[in-house]
């Protein structure tokens, strides 16, 4: 019998509320969300195929991948996946069929926000499964990413943060959310979901209802959406996300933005916010400003655009 796991993957520019929509989910009684264990693709980035025959030695470099470890799975339950498995993906179904079971479930996916640009991939590995794209107004990620990113984190690592990281934000964000909705095209309405984040947060149950229906569940939204109910631990200058908050309208307020990032992003990004629905606010951009867009679009592309994309066969 053919195991349909993983049966859904959450994606998402970072810090656009995917560990939000991952925990709602991972609260179905049918379902079970893993989160951030971004092994799938890159196990097998640097072979020729993407669906090898399983060795030894892939076994060990799933089980020595350095976020495997948040599956929780056990060495003797790694090996039971591994000793029903003839291929990589075959052994990928195993370990969240064992994931799911571990929680009682039967039906088990993964929330990587990275996995947005790497749906062509994921979908020749696993043609049945569904994909759940949450996508947030550009300007409150970027505020979002402006306190997270250090260190080396998300688009912290590219040359130009330290001179223009509204400008990076939003070239980021548009790169991210663009491949996600191109490649989501060409799966087609049965595989693939776009919610906006503030529609799910204004309305969760609406929208989970929404979401149990795309992926053939029993309609459990009312008990997704209370997720938080016994978890929430709200302290002082704790963020949403480690306080387990519920679902919390204007957690960000790009309205609050300088007016000179908000003509950056708008200047950079604008033809994508207007496409998925959002409001510009800047009418007329300042010849400064035109002119720092240009230098980061000079830069983006050519150090950026012209990489090859992510997931798309070689």
């Amino acid at each position: 019998m053919t195991s349909p796991n993983p049966y859904v993957f959450v994606v998402g520019c970072p810090r656009s509320g995917t560990t939000l929509l991952q925990r709602m989910l991972d609260h179905h009684p049918d379902l079970a969300v893993a989160n951030d264990s971004h092994f799938i693709p890159r196990v097998v980035a640097d072979l020729a195929e993407d669906d090898p025959v399983l060795t030894p030695e892939l076994v060990e470099r799933v089980r020595g991948y350095r976020r495997f470890y948040r599956l929780g799975l056990s060495d003797a339950e790694v090996d039971t996946a591994a000793r029903t498995a003839s291929t990589y993906t075959e052994l990928v179904a195993g370990l969240y069929t064992a994931y799911g079971a571990q929680r009682g479930k039967s039906l088990a996916g993964e929330k990587t926000p990275d996995f947005v640009k790497y749906l062509p991939q994921l979908h020749r590995m696993f043609p049945a499964t569904r994909s759940v794209h949450i996508i947030r107004d550009g300007r409150d990620t970027a505020l979002s990413v402006l306190e997270w990113a250090h260190d080396g984190k998300g688009p912290s690592k590219l040359a130009m943060w330290d001179e223009e990281p509204v400008g990076v934000c939003a070239l980021w964000w548009r790169r991210q959310v663009r491949a996600g909705r191109r490649d989501g095209a060409d799966l087609g309405r049965d595989l693939y979901l776009e919610v906006r984040y503030e529609d799910l947060v204004d309305d969760p149950e609406q929208h989970l209802s929404h979401m149990c229906r795309f992926l053939n569940l029993p309609d459990e939204a009312e008990r997704m959406a209370a997720f938080h109910v016994g978890m929430s631990r709200p302290k002082p200058g704790r963020s949403a996300k480690s306080a387990w908050l519920p679902a919390t309208p204007g957690l960000r307020d790009w309205h609050a933005m300088p007016e000179r990032d908000r003509a950056l992003f708008e200047t950079l990004a604008g033809d994508l916010l207007e496409e998925i629905g959002y409001e510009r606010s800047v009418d007329t951009v300042p010849a400064e400003v035109a002119e720092v867009a240009e230098r980061c679009s000079q830069w983006w592309e050519t150090t950026q655009h012209r990489r090859p994309r992510v997931g798309s066969p070689a």
